[in-house]
């Protein structure tokens, strides 16, 4: 938006309303911190903390890659398949060492996201209807490799990736941040984070200007499913089994979720990276709060449907600038 479609938009809606848009999420984050603080005094105790930050890195590392779509104006609905198939080869391939089982569910993540992305940008299918039929296979694919059972994993170092910490922050939350800070990159540093942008804002148009609109789609879904990927190694490594039946479920909606609250809008045109971490934060933070004051699980998803609602709410005003 030019500065002076800006200053027009500020004047017709006032500036408080457009700072509440913008930056709502950081000061709803910080209320409920501490709130948080408040209500339960062993909140920042080390253990919580080091909890907390496990618990909310693989959703961040999946909302990631799903900011990168929804600025597309597409979705991703296939994350929690590529985060079950990722469960079921990791430890089929730890034997050969982490990197090598960590480089083979990358890479299947990487094609999983490939198909989504070209079926979005060849067959101009629609990213909910391509992503969701990912969604059914991906998963019967993990199913058949792993068998219905949960099976347990033993090996050290998968375990340690998903347990153990450095300079008393877990090596997850650290993966996490890593992938924040390129992503960050990215998006507002290099000429494809523009053209992303470019795209989501009006895809006719970007075409008609020569960019290259079929290698960006492709790009951003293979990124989402590679995310998606080391996030189930995360999730394998914390708990300590792989179970590609359950693991990953809903955790599409929770991604989208932070994603929306953090300020990016669905109709695309925009990627908040770091609105995408408070959102993810904000919505760990609500679950740890109701849970550690013993609220019952059916209020918690009242609750976080309330945000959804205001969050897509708010988003869709931002769709209309």
């Amino acid at each position: 938006m030019s500065a002076p479609v800006l200053a027009g938009t500020l004047r017709r809606r006032g500036p408080a309303p457009h700072l509440l848009r913008r930056y709502g999420v950081y000061a709803a984050l910080a209320v409920l911190f501490l709130a948080a603080v408040v209500l339960d005094t062993g909140f920042l105790s080390a253990g919580n903390v080091r909890i907390q930050l496990f618990q909310v890195a693989p959703t961040l590392l999946v909302a990631l890659g799903m900011a990168l779509v929804i600025g597309t104006e597409g979705v991703d609905l296939s994350v929690g398949a590529v985060i079950a198939l990722a469960a079921a080869v990791v430890p089929l391939y730890i034997g050969w060492g982490l990197p090598v089982a960590l480089l083979v569910a990358v890479a299947l993540g990487a094609v999983s996201g490939l198909a989504g992305g070209a079926m979005v940008a060849f067959t101009r299918v629609q990213p909910i209807v391509a992503t969701l039929a990912l969604m059914i296979g991906v998963r019967g694919v993990a199913s058949l490799i792993n068998g219905a059972s949960a099976k347990p994993v033993t090996d050290p170092a998968l375990l340690s990736l998903g347990s153990d910490a450095f300079a008393g922050v877990p090596l997850t939350a650290w993966l996490a941040a890593g992938c924040v800070a390129l992503t960050a990159v990215l998006v507002h540093r290099t000429t494809f984070g523009r053209q992303l942008v470019a795209i989501g804002d009006n895809r006719r148009a970007a075409r008609l200007a020569g960019l290259p609109v079929r290698r960006v789609l492709l790009t951003v879904y293979l990124l989402s499913g590679v995310l998606a990927a080391l996030a189930g190694a995360v999730i394998v490594g914390h708990g300590a089994e792989a179970d590609p039946a359950n693991q990953g479920r809903n955790v599409e909606l929770d991604a989208i979720t932070a994603v929306v609250v953090g300020g990016t809008p669905l109709a695309g045109g925009s990627v908040r990276v770091l609105g995408t971490v408070a959102g993810a934060l904000f919505m760990q933070l609500i679950t740890a709060v109701l849970t550690q004051h013993d609220v019952h699980g059916s209020i918690t998803k009242i609750v976080e449907a309330a945000v959804i609602c205001f969050a897509v709410y708010a988003s869709q005003e931002r769709g209309t600038r």
